[in-house]
């Protein structure tokens, strides 16, 4: 019998892909419908939905394919670029509330997506810093020179 790495896209991760994927469609929805139909009242608040939706849709993508070093180094920055997203415009949102008087996905740290954008990113981390790609080949076991 032979020891095979743990499967990445399994549990707890597949269903973070997921989440990702909602939040990445939704946000793409969102801020599509608001800069064909009322850009002009809020180009800053709309742009960062944009933004957003980038991140989700990168970030998604990233987690799907970390296995390989490159994509998990993407999933690093898209994720603390999410989560400083996430921290920087929640602030500014209850500090400057009239900057966002139109909503963004981060506004009120994502309060309009029941927390979920604040939440997202630590659960991200957490995850890829618990499964690291691996490094070259796996480790031989003692059932694998018997089955060669």
């Amino acid at each position: 019998m032979s020891s095979s790495p743990r499967p990445r896209m399994t549990g707890i991760g597949r269903v973070l892909v997921i989440v990702y994927g909602i939040m990445a469609l939704a946000a793409t929805g969102r801020s599509f419908v608001q800069i064909v139909r009322e850009y002009a009242e809020a180009p800053l608040a709309y742009t960062l939905s944009a933004l957003a939706a980038v991140v989700y849709i990168l970030a998604t993508l990233a987690l799907v394919f970390s296995g390989s070093r490159g994509w998990y180094r993407v999933a690093w920055i898209a994720i603390c670029f999410e989560l400083a997203g996430v921290l920087v415009v929640g602030t500014l949102s209850f500090v400057l509330p009239d900057l966002f008087a139109h909503p963004t996905v981060w506004s009120w740290f994502g309060a309009g997506y029941l927390l979920v954008p604040l939440v997202l990113p630590f659960l991200g981390l957490w995850w890829l810093i618990l499964h690291r790609p691996t490094t070259g080949r796996p480790e031989a076991t003692p059932a694998d020179a018997v089955a060669r």
